[in-house]
C-alpha cells in the first residue's frame, strides 16, 4: 500500500517550464571581468610581486597555532570542497529532480561542470607545477615548476562549481538568489579554511575561486551540447525498451513445437521382428488403442510396413538350439570309461 508521502508527490505538480539560462550581456561581463582576474593572479605569481610576499606573510604567522580550538571543526567543513563526497551528495540530489521533472539536464549539467574542471584546473595544476606551503624550499620563493599541483585549490574551485550548480538549476528566483548566497557562504569558507590548515597558499584560493566561477558562467555556451545529449540518451533508451517489448512479444506468440506421435498399442516383443524375418512366425499386427486417431494408425502402418520386409542377410538359431554357457567354449572332456 503507497504512503502519504508518496502520494503528495505523485500530486505535487510539476514546472509548467525549465528555464535554461542564457549568455547575456551582464554574464557575459562577468565572464570577462573574470577571466581578467583570473589572468592577473596568475601573472602576479609568476613574476614574484606582492601577491607572493602576502602568502608567505600568513604562511608564516601560521594560522592553525593561532587560533588550535578551531582545527578539528574545520578538519570536518572542509571536506564540503573534497571532489568525491560532494559530487556524491548533489548528484543524489539532482538525480531525484531528473526523476520528478523527467528530464536528465541536471544530471548532465553536473557532469558537464565537474568535467570542465577537471580539465582547466589540472591542466594549470600540472603545467605551474607549484609546491605547497608546508613543502616550500626557499622564503620569498614562488616555489613554481617544482613538479607540485596546488595551484589554483581544487577544494576552492570545487566547492564553487558543486555548490553553485545548485543555484545555476533553480527553477525559481527566490531559490536561486537563496542558493547562490548559501553556495558562496561555502566556497568562501572553503577556501579561508584551506589557509588556516596551511595546505593552500592564498593565491591558490584567489585562483579557485576565479576558476570555478569562470564555469559557473560559462555554462550557458554548453547548453545546446548537453540538449543533444539527452535526446541521444533518451532515443537510445526508447530504441532498447521496444526492442525487448518485441522480445517479449515474440517468445510469447512463438507456436509450441509438434509432439510425435506415440503409439498406443502394447509393445513388441523383442524377438519378434527376427522371428518374421526367418518365417517363424507371422508379423503380429499392431492393434491401436483409439482407431479413430489418425496419427496412430499411421504409426502402426509404419511399423507393419517394417516388418513386412523380408531380411535375408540375418542367419538366426532357432529358440531350441542349446546357448553354450558363458565362459569357455571347448566341449566337456569325457569321463574315461572305467572297467573291471
Amino acid at each position: 500500500m503507497r504512503t502519504d508521502i508518496f502520494a503528495r508527490l505523485d500530486r505535487e505538480p510539476e514546472p509548467p517550464k525549465i528555464e535554461i539560462p542564457r549568455m547575456s550581456r551582464t554574464r557575459l561581463a562577468l565572464f570577462g571581468g573574470t577571466s581578467v582576474f583570473y589572468l592577473a593572479i596568475v601573472v602576479a605569481v609568476l613574476a614574484s610581486t606582492w601577491l607572493v610576499l602576502i602568502d608567505w606573510k600568513v604562511m608564516l604567522f601560521r594560522p592553525y597555532q593561532q587560533w588550535p580550538e578551531l582545527h578539528a571543526p574545520l578538519d570536518y567543513f572542509v571536506v564540503l570542497g573534497q571532489r568525491g563526497p560532494t559530487a556524491v551528495m548533489v548528484a543524489a540530489w539532482l538525480g531525484w529532480r531528473s526523476w520528478r521533472q523527467h528530464t536528465l539536464r541536471p544530471l548532465l549539467v553536473l557532469g558537464t561542470a565537474l568535467l570542465l574542471l577537471n580539465v582547466t584546473v589540472g591542466a594549470v595544476k600540472i603545467g605551474l607545477g607549484r609546491l605547497g606551503p608546508h613543502y616550500a624550499t626557499q622564503i620569498g620563493s614562488a616555489e613554481l615548476f617544482a613538479g607540485g599541483d596546488i595551484f589554483p585549490s581544487g577544494h576552492t574551485a570545487n566547492a564553487v562549481v558543486t555548490w553553485g550548480i545548485l543555484s545555476y538549476l533553480a527553477t525559481t528566483p527566490r531559490a536561486r538568489r537563496y542558493l547562490s548566497a548559501l553556495s558562496a557562504v561555502v566556497a568562501l569558507g572553503v577556501g579561508l579554511t584551506t589557509v588556516y590548515l596551511g595546505t593552500h597558499w592564498l593565491s591558490d584560493v584567489l585562483l579557485g575561486w576565479a576558476a570555478g566561477l569562470l564555469i559557473l558562467l560559462g555554462l550557458p555556451w554548453c547548453e545546446p551540447l548537453i540538449g543533444h545529449a539527452e535526446v541521444a540518451i533518451l532515443s537510445a533508451r526508447d530504441r532498447l525498451r521496444d526492442r525487448l517489448r518485441e522480445g517479449r512479444r515474440g517468445r510469447a506468440s512463438a507456436p509450441a513445437l509438434p509432439v510425435a506421435p506415440v503409439a498406443t498399442g502394447g509393445l513388441l516383443p523383442a524377438m519378434q521382428p527376427q522371428r518374421a524375418a526367418e518365417g517363424l512366425e507371422e508379423p503380429v499386427r499392431e492393434t491401436a488403442a483409439g482407431a479413430g486417431a489418425s496419427g496412430a494408425g499411421a504409426h502402426a502402418s509404419s511399423i507393419r510396413t517394417t516388418l513386412s520386409q523380408p531380411r535375408t542377410h540375418a542367419v538366426l538359431r532357432s529358440e531350441r538350439t542349446p546357448v553354450t554357457p558363458a565362459g569357455s567354449r571347448r566341449p566337456p572332456r569325457s569321463r574315461p570309461a572305467t572297467g573291471g
